[in-house]
């Protein structure tokens, strides 16, 4: 050991200097004459004697001062290579026991601390002679499972030591202890010192102790639950943060092997249901806590404390202990009652939002069930803090947080409805309309779960009442749609649940824009208009090209999206969306969904669709039909036709079958979107008309079964005449022509498709029916406009346009049955309504296609005129029909090719009778009129003849 001449200590052993400093000293003994080999050499020069300085510091009474200073030296010297390996090569073990027994025998802070890092240094620095630290460990344990410095200063250091020791880092230092049994036992006896000092070291060497293995969960459990309460006191009663963070870190061990709730079933497992019940134990007829209890009150004070470090710490202990498997209901009430949602709520809001003290406090109560009511009314109380936090972490891509707080903010919103103000659910609007944008600019991701509870979140914000109120709301929402199917649609090979979600926020936000008392009503329509551009621009077209690669449940999605918008009728948006389905073929395409998933959810969720399609083009309920049937029709268009061809026989079942497959396939051809082939249907039809033409011709069939036959029937009959078809069966026809001449119908309330009305214009056989259906269009057409309707399209719907087209046209029988209409009111001297009605759809033709008037002259208006205006009718006293006559004789004239006035014999005949007529009033202005059409006439007539 190297010492200065001036301070070399009054003890037997000496340093020689005395050679030629030229040469490398030679060792001599020291002034003890003690042998060479204890003496190692310094890098200064001089020489340590082993032996002389285990005899000083293993001397109780040797002078504190000589101590520290050998001690310092022998520091110094270890951090000398020379010195060192010397040491190590020579004389590995020979200061172990001398320095242990100095830290058994001084009380001196600053000696046993020099003692415990020259300990510490040897260990590190024997890493390649492991027996060195065994050693150490070995006599430390010895020393302290004895007992034999009871509980004093001295034996705090030992601890400390041996706490050291275990934090080696070598492989199982704890192998080396002989008496495991009497160490334990001897630190948890510990544990009751009133000393934070001692508590807090015992706990950090059962925590090594525990986590290198050396004490396995049989072990401890025997000192159980003697081990967790004592454990616990001694968290409760420090207030050292270092004591805390041990305490925390051995208790986390003792949860995570399941030692606490094993400790606490023992602990009760005496005890009697009563005695259970007001969680008391007794103990030396001492009254105390349960462990639930007490643990409760002992991670007060660390989550309190002003290091983050050990709040970190004693929130990640309520995370294991509710996790593990020892959290029973009763624990966790527990934890509620003695506030401990409160302390969290309290950490949190004090975080700032700083990582990690957010994650451990949300992960925490996260574990809290939301069905537990005290703790629903401390999740209320803590919603405020709960949104800054939501702020924070949505603006970190997949921070581990995300969930958490929505999970908790989605249990508050849900459980109470009236806990967000309007300004609450408009920041909470914001944050999940950013998240949700950034996740659809792809800018951040979000996992599945997470964007559910974004969904599902702002679903329960629509349902609050104070959501009408808020202004911006609307707005938020429509972009939020917006980026949540885009994004889903877009993702949607790999992740199809999140359509799901993001179809139902859909829906639910449609819901909302139909909000009867909103005050933002232009804003709702515009959400509405929003909604279903989404649905016709971007998820039709992605699930008709995708229908084969998604599965069934996302099909349902869609389907029952669609149908939940469509059940809004009569909202136009509803219409809107039932006019982009009829277009892409949505009957056809439905039946493909069945043919890919022919499974009873899917056909009833397609037919119901379908009815409600039905109801959006037809009205008045008249998709019931195929609600009344879904449960016996079939999933095949073509066991709907071969259902069709069967004959009834007053079988009801059968009957409402028939009537949905007629609908079905009567509404799916006016879209020109067919279930199978015109031939096919054609087929099936007419035998449905011969197996049941019995109930027919007896008038068993009513307007509702009539309409589809009839469209049917006469598109099918009319594309096989443009292509040149033969009908496969007279019989059918008659008695479909039968059956329009015996049955009440109404064609101006029908929906016929194009080709059907003019092949049934074209059936001269039918011309009485058809002429009753062209006056009762007439009468309705000049009281109130109304028309006849075959698509909700405008492109496609028969009104007085579609009649003109069809006068004008020589390839039907349109003209003709007006004039015979006409001629025919006349001779029955029906009422003027009726007659003026005619000549006013007559006039409006003309308006509308001026060719028409030839074809009128040719099927002799002329003649049907002179009989209406003939003196002796009583129609030639009205002047309203008179000057409406007058009116149609001007646009006739004005209008008709010359050639076709060739034979002008009624055209002169009317110049004389139209006038007379108008003699008969004295009123100046029909005579004026008079002379200008006289005038007229006559030279139009001229001009056909010349």
């Amino acid at each position: 050991m190297l010492f200065q001449d001036s301070q070399e200590p009054d003890v037997s052993f000496s340093l020689d200097y005395d050679h030629d400093l030229d040469q490398e000293p030679a060792i001599t003994r020291c002034s003890q004459g003690h042998r060479t080999t204890l003496s190692l050499r310094t890098q200064q020069g001089g020489s340590i004697c082993l032996l002389c300085l285990s005899n000083l510091i293993s001397n109780p009474r040797a002078p504190t001062l000589h101590v520290s200073y050998a001690l310092s030296q022998l520091s110094n010297a270890l951090s000398q290579p020379l010195f060192l390996n010397s040491l190590l090569s020579f004389h590995p073990h020979f200061l172990i026991s001398p320095l242990l027994h100095a830290l058994s025998s001084f009380d001196d802070d600053p000696i046993a601390q020099q003692l415990i890092d020259i300990i510490s240094a040897l260990c590190a620095s024997a890493s390649a002679n492991a027996t060195v630290t065994a050693d150490f460990v070995s006599q430390v344990a010895d020393k302290l499972s004895s007992g034999a410095l009871a509980w004093s200063r001295r034996q705090l250091y030992m601890l400390h030591c041996l706490g050291v020791l275990l934090n080696c880092q070598i492989d199982d230092p704890c192998m080396h202890i002989r008496d495991k049994v009497a160490l334990l036992s001897n630190l948890v006896a510990g544990l009751q010192l009133p000393s934070d000092e001692i508590r807090g070291e015992i706990l950090f060497v059962l925590y090594k102790l525990s986590i290198h293995g050396y004490t396995p969960k049989d072990v401890l459990q025997a000192f159980c639950p003697n081990l967790l309460r004592l454990s616990l006191e001694a968290l409760l009663k420090t207030q050292r943060d270092d004591v805390r963070l041990n305490g925390v870190a051995f208790l986390m061990l003792l949860v995570q092997i399941g030692l606490f709730g094993n400790g606490h079933g023992n602990e009760i497992s005496s005890m009697s249901s009563d005695e259970a019940d007001f969680l008391q134990t007794t103990v030396d007829g001492v009254d105390e806590p349960p462990l639930s209890v007490l643990f409760a009150e002992a991670i007060k004070g660390p989550l309190l404390s002003s290091d983050s470090q050990v709040q970190i710490s004693t929130l990640d202990l309520i995370f294991h202990y509710l996790s593990c498997g020892d959290g029973s209901g009763k624990q966790i009430q527990i934890l509620v009652e003695e506030n401990i949602v409160d302390y969290v709520f309290e950490i949190l809001r004090l975080s700032e939002c700083k990582d990690p003290v957010v994650y451990s406090c949300l992960k925490v109560l996260n574990l809290f069930p939301s069905t537990e009511q005290a703790f629903r009314q401390r999740l209320i109380i803590g919603f405020p803090t709960l949104i800054p936090v939501l702020r924070y972490v949505a603006e970190v891509p997949f921070h581990p947080a995300q969930t958490h707080t929505l999970k908790l903010i989605h249990n508050c919103v849900s459980d109470c409805p009236g806990i967000a103000s309007t300004s609450n659910i408009e920041e909470l609007a914001l944050i999940l309309s950013r998240m949700l944008e950034r996740h659809g600019d792809g800018e951040i991701g979000m996992i599945p779960e997470t964007f559910l509870l974004v969904c599902s979140i702002f679903v329960v914000l629509l349902k609050f009442p104070s959501s009408q109120e808020a202004p911006n709301l609307v707005a938020l929402l429509q972009q939020s749609l917006k980026h949540a199917v885009l994004a889903c649609l877009a993702i949607s090979e790999k992740d199809q649940g999140q359509l799901l979600h993001s179809l139902y926020l859909l829906k639910e936000a449609y819901s909302f824009s139909r909000e009867e008392f909103s005050a933002n009503k232009y804003s709702n329509s515009q959400l509405r208009t929003c909604i279903v551009d989404l649905c016709t621009s971007h998820v039709l077209p992605w699930f008709a090209s995708a229908i084969n690669e998604i599965d069934e449940e996302t099909v349902l999605g869609v389907l029952e999206t669609f149908h939940f918008i469509l059940l809004q009728n009569p909202d136009t948006k509803a219409k809107e969306l039932a006019k982009v389905l009829f277009l892409s073929s949505w009957f056809s395409f439905s039946f493909g969904c069945l043919g890919l998933f022919p499974t009873e959810k899917m056909k009833w969720r397609v037919y119901l669709m379908l009815s409600s399609l039905v109801d959006v083009l037809l009205g008045n309920q008249a998709g019931q039909p195929i609600r009344d049937a879904t449960f016996f029709l079939p999933s095949d268009p073509i066991d709907l036709l071969f259902l069709l061809g069967q004959k009834n026989s007053q079988n009801l079942d059968l009957s409402s079958c028939q009537a949905a497959v007629l609908l079905l396939l009567h509404v799916s051809c006016l879209h020109d979107d067919w279930l199978a082939d015109e031939r096919s249907v054609l087929a099936s039809l007419e035998q449905y008309i011969l197996v049941n033409s019995g109930d027919f011709l007896s008038g068993g069939i009513d307007s509702l079964t009539l309409v589809p036959v009839l469209n049917l029937y006469g598109l099918c009959r009319g594309l096989a005449k443009v292509n040149n078809q033969v009908s496969l069966s007279l019989e059918a026809e008659r008695i479909f022509f039968h059956i329009l001449t015996e049955s009440e119908w109404d064609l101006p309330s029908s929906m016929i498709h194009p080709v059907a009305v003019i092949w049934l214009f074209q059936q001269e056989k039918i011309s009485k029916p058809l002429s009753c259906q062209l006056l009762k269009f007439c009468v309705r057409n000049c009281s109130d406009g109304n028309q006849i309707i075959i698509h909700e399209d405008n492109s496609h719907t028969i009104d007085v346009s579609v009649i003109a087209e069809l006068v004008a046209t020589a390839n039907n029988n349109a003209a003709e049955l007006l004039m015979c209409l006409l001629v025919r009111l006349a001779e029955k001297e029906a009422p003027n309504q009726d007659i003026l009605a005619v000549v006013n759809l007559i006039s409006t033709v003309i308006n509308i296609c001026p060719a028409a008037s030839d074809q009128l002259c040719l099927h002799g208006i002329g003649n049907a005129i002179l009989m209406v205006v003939n003196p002796n009718s009583s129609h030639s006293s009205s002047p309203e029909l008179l000057v409406t006559i007058l009116l149609l004789l001007f646009n006739i004239l004005s209008t008709v090719h010359p050639e076709t006035l060739s034979d002008g014999e009624s055209w002169l005949a009317l110049t004389t009778k139209v006038p007379c007529q108008f003699y008969c009033f004295k009123s100046s202005r029909f005579k004026e009129i008079n002379r200008s059409f006289t005038s007229f006439v006559v030279d139009r007539l001229l001009n056909s003849c010349g």
